[in-house]
């Protein structure tokens, strides 16, 4: 298939082809049980130009009935810490752990050229699998933080036109209190990034909420709300019955009238509240417009970890009430061979994949394709570039030759094509030992 593609020119069809009605736009044709439908797709200088039913195509590229995605949109990520794993691992695997090993990391090892190595290196791995929109979390801890959004505007620039890449400064909440906390909002600003953070305090893990709580989100939103930013949350990242924060935002963005986008990632505590106010958490939630997005890989691998103790639960949130109240829900990466996840490669396809396995994103598929492509990509704020197949969008596609939902969730898909503006992409994942010097890893 790459040859005949990369023979066709500029202009040519791809004909019976498959799609999921939810990464679609423009195309009113029948679905199986699955929500997939039949199409031919025909190309024009980089640019979708038509889509039409199944036989239209007068020739062309035949995928024999294989599906085509948009290039995926990964809106929670942490580039900066990733494939750290080889040189500082995570003793115990859970949350407390992974804290501890990521400062005694950074303190000793985050140069300028070490967060730009692994970083493009993770970038590389995304591009190769079909990511075309990226939003990463930066440790911004002063005055080290200075030097992290420094190499990621750079690395921006530079991934201009292959990965849209956003930044968005994580570090607990309480450090946004005093004049360090108009620093990091300015230098957020300055930047063209997100304000995040995650609700907790330095030194502590996800539980019951401060007494001040209250009044350091109030000046958390007044710092984005002079600064006309968006927000990125960790919320509520454990199964602690106390970590109840993702409430008391949505709360705090009704009273406020927040203006800007909210993003809440995580929120795993919800799953183990009482019915009543995790209902309504969810309609607050619902009500304010606030996006979720959840990582299920890394919150399975933290979340309810007791040494020789079989854990009890998924350490994942309410993904189908959520969905049921209208709230947009994505899937997402996360971390990538760090100590909060020692595995992963930026593969959305295998994102997606585990998450209709772990949040049983299934029987029906209803719409949740989309949590991996047109979902992010409205949360991100770039589904007018990201997100959908339609007409006039470039054509950033991934093909692959599974027909159907269980040949496509079944294997890793390590033969699909990934197409950009129509041509197709011969990057490939880089060699892991391309960091065996900065990692510390001897042959």
């Amino acid at each position: 298939m790459k040859a005949e593609i990369s023979a066709a020119g500029s202009s040519f069809w791809l004909r019976n082809a498959r799609t999921h009605a939810a990464l679609i736009q423009g195309l009113d044709v029948p679905q199986d049980v699955d929500g997939l439908l039949r199409l031919d797709i025909r190309i024009e200088h980089g640019r979708i130009a038509a889509l039409a039913p199944r036989g239209t195509a007068p020739d062309g590229i035949d995928l024999r009935g294989g599906q085509v995605w948009p290039g995926f949109v990964d809106a929670h990520t942490h580039l900066d810490k990733g494939h750290i794993w080889p040189r500082t691992r995570n003793p115990t695997g859970d949350f407390a752990g992974a804290i501890q090993a990521v400062m005694g990391d950074r303190g000793a090892a985050w140069s300028e050229a070490d967060i730009e190595a692994r970083a493009d290196f993770a970038l590389r791995c995304a591009y190769a699998h079909g990511t075309v929109a990226i939003r990463t979390h930066l440790d911004t801890y002063l005055p080290h933080g200075v030097t992290t959004w420094r190499v990621f505007r750079r690395l921006r620039e530079e991934w201009a036109g292959r990965i849209t890449l956003q930044m968005s400064s994580i570090c607990p909440l309480d450090r946004f209190a005093g004049p360090n906390g108009e620093t990091l909002a300015d230098m957020v600003a300055e930047s063209g990034g997100v304000l995040g953070m995650v609700t907790r305090h330095t030194g502590g893990i996800h539980d019951a909420l401060p007494a001040n709580f209250q009044a350091e989100l109030d000046h958390f939103f007044s710092l984005a709300e002079a600064r006309g930013l968006d927000l990125d949350l960790h919320v509520d990242e454990s199964g602690e019955g106390g970590a109840r924060a993702l409430r008391e935002i949505a709360l705090t963005a009704l009273k406020r009238g927040f203006r800007g986008k909210i993003q809440c990632g995580h929120c795993c505590s919800l799953s183990i509240q009482p019915e009543d106010f995790a209902r309504e958490t969810i309609a607050r939630v619902a009500e304010a417009g606030i996006d979720i997005v959840v990582l299920p890989m890394c919150n399975m691998y933290l979340q309810d970890r007791v040494a020789n103790r079989t854990p009890r639960w998924r350490g994942v949130t309410l993904v189908h009430e959520m969905r049921a109240a209208g709230i947009r829900v994505s899937v997402a990466s996360d971390n990538t061979r760090d100590p909060f996840y020692a595995y992963g490669d930026l593969d959305m396809t295998e994102v997606f994949r585990e998450s209709a396995r772990i949040l049983h994103l299934d029987h029906p598929f209803a719409t949740w394709p989309a949590a991996a492509t047109a979902r992010p990509a409205e949360a991100m704020g770039v589904a007018a570039q990201h997100g959908t197949i339609r007409v006039g969008a470039s054509a950033d596609l991934v093909l692959y030759g599974a027909r159907f939902m269980t040949e496509l969730l079944s294997r890793p898909q390590a033969d699909r094509v990934v197409l950009r503006a129509g041509r197709v992409l011969e990057a490939t994942a880089p060699d892991w030992r391309e960091l065996d010097a900065m990692v510390g890893v001897a042959e």
